[in-house]
């Protein structure tokens, strides 16, 4: 019923949203000449985008960091909804968003996939300068975004502790002095159905406010063979209000508030154990990776109890920024709050003998407070401020299995049960239905969980200045001061199985458990989680770190400069969720680089490029442990590692026609383990981390202008990662040739297409288009977590082909 009133909800937000459009832009059109400005992108050709990659307002080809703009019309030319919709088409980048509420953002090789509060992302997610601090809040659907501008290598001091493998600036829209309206939907296979819609009004002369809402629906690309309920489907609906006055000429204030509520089914897991052949119906034990079967042609079993992937979202940024002789003062003020859930199968089979889900519930909560002064003149160009971040963050991570399972964990991992048959339950439902008594204890539900509590706090001082030593050449050189507190705790709570308490208990008071000589207690320890149960742990951790960097540019022609750069990155240390008592030491890299970035204006090309070298002390890295608790059950666990890197990146873009754009970004990146020893006791040293050597993301445009009174556009793009370079964990892990049946970790090919139309003016339009358009289909990863337990591995794979078409309105 309540998902029924918050759909309702959302329609009539919308309607209201694309009345109100309708009506104001009859009353507006009667009463305004002023004439609409030309359409932006088509100025921003060539590089020459404004970005603030610098804590400064600056045009991409003066910025001297490796960085690649992701446009408004980018995004709307590929139909994504957010960043892991597109993210292939961003070599070096990987943000895997199969699960929403725990997404993995990668950039050069360097990546966590945090989802426990008590470890920090390598890659910081910003929006509109405001740090996005877990990952539950982190990949947020597209709202009225401007573009997106992602930093490459440690942007520490700029952007703050946890950017030490790059960062991730994504840039909205703020209220206009001009009346906007629009409204966009989509209509596509798998049931997609997508709405968004705008609305900018200029308030006197001095205020405005802008609306947008957003509904993205589909119905899902697999279903599952026994229920019929659709995974991969989506349902998330959000909503974005800002509202801008320039209280004088010099001073501005500016209020945004984002909300967004998101509840579909987890991510699909897709069994690869053959099916059950020994009489007792368990797969066989142990697996044999020579008998696994191809994910890709496997129907989905999934049987999860209240099965689903959860988010409600809320933000609000407060910025007041005056400008004054000598420079400007900015004040930043943020709040965020989310809660999440993430309940899904682990065990890929609808078989109660080995049946595993997990399940992530998040609340957070935090503020962030920055005082930034700016100033330039013929000297210098130079930012300086502080900041403070508060958060509080609570965390339980559930396992749940039957006591069904719970015999086949016995079975297959050896545990002394002293029965004759090696099970618990099995054996002894099997002498209460032989001596007649109504009791099972077989089917119960059984319960074990780890809560855990974060509160947060990290100063910071930060200073960064642009020497300009010449008209030609400038040297930047920067710090930031960072000191990190934390306090966490763990409560490992006693298993919780009410049903199987209740027979116990009343077994136990009719003397059943007495005559055959049994403890009640046997049927209450924990089994999975087995560190101080019910004890409650808590740790107290400091860290300070100093950030500096180094960038020294040169300009050999108005439209042609060159870079060296030294840079440090810092990510805080942390704790893991799972391991009682557990905590690993702050992150650390050195990046060395140099670039260039030339523009040839008479041949309408762009070239840019950049060699660099990064070495990382204790990156952190979330890899399985396969049994350091004992316990026989394996987990998932932060590791902290030495990595080295050597990489290369260019990107081109030409125009050698009017209305004709072809562009292409190539990464190449060569990362190995230093002194590294995996969980499962294999040495890495010297051995590659995983990242594949080369990817490349490139493309064709071409726009007929008078079509229809019109221009007609035709874009298709094309990425390529390449296959993962395997070393002596890859196969534990997932990530590379775990059976001869299929292959993991191949290379990935994708390519999306596009014809849009759109009216002189930019009124109307309508477009099909492709994702995928090749259908090319790759198995992602295996998970082992229940390998080890169950023989039940499972596989992610990737979606197929996707058609849609768009139809929009501008007024």
């Amino acid at each position: 019923m309540a998902n029924h009133i918050n759909r309702r909800a959302r329609i009539r937000t919308c309607a209201v949203l694309a009345a109100s459009i309708a009506s104001i832009t009859a009353s507006w059109a009667q009463d305004s000449n002023t004439a609409k400005p030309a359409d932006a992108n088509r100025a921003t050709e060539l590089g020459n985008v404004t970005v603030t990659a610098q804590n400064r307002t600056q045009e991409m080809q003066s910025v001297p960091i490796p960085l690649q703009i992701v446009t408004a019309k980018q995004i709307d030319t590929l139909a994504a909804t957010d960043l892991s919709k597109m993210s292939l088409f961003v070599p070096g980048l990987v943000v895997g968003g199969d699960q929403p509420t725990q997404p993995r953002y990668q950039l050069r090789g360097v990546s966590t996939a945090d989802f426990g509060i008590g470890t920090e992302p390598a890659v910081g997610v910003y929006v509109d300068g405001v740090y996005a601090a877990r990952s539950g809040g982190a990949l947020l659907a597209f709202n009225d975004v401007k573009r997106i501008e992602v930093l490459k290598g440690p942007q520490g001091t700029l952007f703050g502790r946890n950017a030490a493998g790059g960062a991730i600036s994504i840039i909205t829209n703020e209220p206009s002095d001009q009346f906007e309206g629009r409204a966009r939907v989509r209509f596509g296979d798998y049931g997609r159905r997508y709405f968004d819609a705008l609305l900018n009004i200029p308030v006197g002369k001095d205020m405005a406010f802008r609306l947008s809402v957003l509904d993205n629906q589909s119905d899902g690309w697999v279903k599952d063979a026994a229920t019929g309920r659709h995974y991969g489907r989506d349902d998330d609906w959000g909503t974005r209000a800002a509202w801008r006055w320039n209280v004088t000429g010099n001073t501005r204030v500016l209020l945004t508030w984002d909300h967004e509520e998101l509840k579909q089914p987890p991510s699909p897991a897709f069994g690869i154990a053959p099916l059950p052949t020994t009489p007792d119906g368990r797969p066989p034990y142990p697996p044999d990776p020579a008998t696994y079967r191809n994910p890709l042609h496997v129907p989905l079993l999934n049987d999860a109890v209240d099965a689903s992937e959860g988010r409600r979202f809320d933000g609000a940024t407060l910025v007041i920024d005056h400008s004054m002789d000598w420079g400007s003062f900015t004040s930043t003020t943020a709040w965020r709050n989310f809660d999440t859930h993430n309940r899904g199968d682990y065990d890929g089979t609808n078989n109660i003998l080995t049946y595993l889900d997990t399940n992530n519930i998040e609340h957070n909560n935090s503020w962030y407070q920055e005082f930034k002064f700016a100033g330039n003149n013929d000297v210098a160009d130079w930012v300086a401020g502080v900041s403070y971040y508060q958060e509080q963050a609570r965390q339980t991570s559930q396992t749940n299995v039957f006591t069904d399972s719970i015999d086949t964990l016995a079975l297959n991992l050896g545990v002394p049960t002293g029965t004759p048959d090696g099970t618990i339950y099995h054996f002894f439902n099997s002498l209460l239905q032989a001596n007649g008594l109504p009791f099972t204890l077989l089917g119960d539900p059984w319960r074990e969980q780890i809560s855990n509590v974060g509160r947060f706090k990290a100063y910071a001082a930060f200073g960064d200045v642009i020497w300009h030593l010449n008209d030609r050449m400038n040297l930047t050189t920067g710090v930031r001061y960072t000191r990190d507190t934390k306090d966490f705790s763990w409560y490992n709570a006693p298993r919780q199985a009410d049903a199987l308490d209740d027979t116990i208990n009343t077994l136990d008071a009719l003397g059943v458990l007495a005559a055959v000589g049994v403890d009640p207690a046997t049927f209450r320890q924990n089994l999975i989680f087995t560190d101080a149960v019910g004890v409650p742990v808590h740790f107290h951790d400091s860290w300070t770190d100093v950030s500096p960097r180094a960038v020294l540019d040169y300009r050999f022609t108005p439209s042609s400069m060159g870079y060296v750069s030294v840079t440090k990155g810092y990510k805080a240390g942390g704790y893991n969720s799972v391991q009682v008592g557990s905590r690993f030491e702050p992150e650390k890299v050195w990046n060395y680089e140099a670039g260039i970035k030339n523009v040839f204006e008479d041949l309408h090309l762009l070239l840019n490029g950049s060699v660099y070298y990064y070495r990382y002390t204790n990156k952190q890295s979330l890899t399985l442990d396969p049994n350091t608790a004992g316990s026989g059950v394996p987990r998932y666990l932060v590791n902290s590692s030495d990595q080295d890197a050597h990489g290369v990146e260019l990107e081109a873009q030409w125009q050698p026609l009017d209305g004709m754009r072809i562009y292409g970004n190539v990464a190449y990146i060569d990362a190995t383990y230093r002194n590294t020893v995996a969980p499962d006791g294999v040495s890495l040293s010297g051995q590659p981390t995983g990242e594949p050597l080369f990817s490349f993301a490139g493309g064709f445009g071409y726009t007929w202008h008078g079509v229809m009174h019109g221009d007609l556009a035709f874009d298709i793009q094309h990425a390529y990662r390449g296959k993962s370079r395997c070393n002596d964990d890859s196969v534990l892990q997932g990530e590379c040739e775990v059976s001869p049946n299929f292959n993991t970790g191949s290379a990935q090919n994708r390519t999306d297409a596009r014809l849009d139309w759109q009216s002189q003016g930019g009124t109307w339009g309508a477009a099909i288009f492709g994702n995928n358009v090749f259908n090319r289909r790759y198995v992602t990863g295996v998970n082992n977590i229940s390998t080890s337990v169950f023989g039940t591995p499972f596989a992610t794979i990737t979606p197929p082909r996707m058609w849609g078409v768009e139809l929009r309105a501008k007024f």
